[in-house]
């Protein structure tokens, strides 16, 4: 795939730009301990693609929590806000891959899952937030992945045709919204979402484990 095919690139952020799928993990085990609720195994997977809020009212539902959704919200905030500004790293090869990209004119944009605050945060404290045209969160739309919507967004602020617009994502739900918006996919490994990793192969038009080969086919 040439990535000078594309007009734009579009990134979710979680588990594709960044390293916090950790994160979340772990945040969704205290703030579950801290209800005396037990952590159930494969949790995680049900929430691929959910927004923020989806999620909350998915956890409000699931688990009958008294506090409300922009309660649970907040609450997970103040947990991550740290994390996300201080420990949460880049993964391998985002930062030579977005100078590529902002040297070859190819506007970028994120369509993300995550929560605003926490998003800006981690980009800003990577000094990479410059390189992004447009920041959507799946809040700001209609639903989340895998519907279509927060990557149809993106394009819309990138002034580009979907069809001219080559998505990177790390789980099954994102690829599945951006084939429903009718762009390409490139899947980067995400050891969270290894259980999956056949279904998103089959799915996605490439499978990377990083950024790297990109910058070798590219960059030559």
């Amino acid at each position: 795939m040439n990535i000078h095919d594309f007009h734009a690139v579009i990134f979710d952020l979680d588990g594709t730009l960044i390293d916090s799928m950790w994160v979340w993990k772990q945040i969704d085990i205290d703030y579950l301990a801290k209800k005396q609720i037990a952590f159930p195994l494969q949790f995680q997977s049900e929430l691929d693609g959910m927004s923020f809020t989806e999620t909350a009212v998915y956890f409000k539902e699931h688990f009958q929590l008294e506090d409300s959704v922009e309660a649970i919200k907040q609450d997970w905030i103040d947990m991550s806000y740290q994390k996300y500004t201080q420990d949460v790293t880049l993964k391998e090869g985002v930062l030579p891959f977005l100078r590529f990209l902002a040297d070859s004119n190819i506007p970028m944009g994120i369509g993300t899952s995550s929560n605003r605050q926490l998003a800006e945060g981690v980009l800003c404290r990577h000094q990479i937030d410059g390189y992004f045209s447009s920041l959507r969160t799946s809040c700001e739309v209609e639903a989340g992945k895998p519907n279509p919507a927060i990557f149809l967004k993106v394009a819309e602020d990138l002034g580009v045709n979907p069809k001219n617009c080559l998505v990177f994502e790390d789980t099954l739900a994102g690829i599945q919204a951006a084939k429903r918006a009718g762009m390409a996919v490139i899947a980067i490994h995400e050891p969270a979402h290894a259980h999956r990793r056949d279904e998103i192969q089959a799915l996605a038009d490439e499978y990377l484990d990083n950024f790297h080969p990109l910058l070798k086919n590219t960059c030559k």
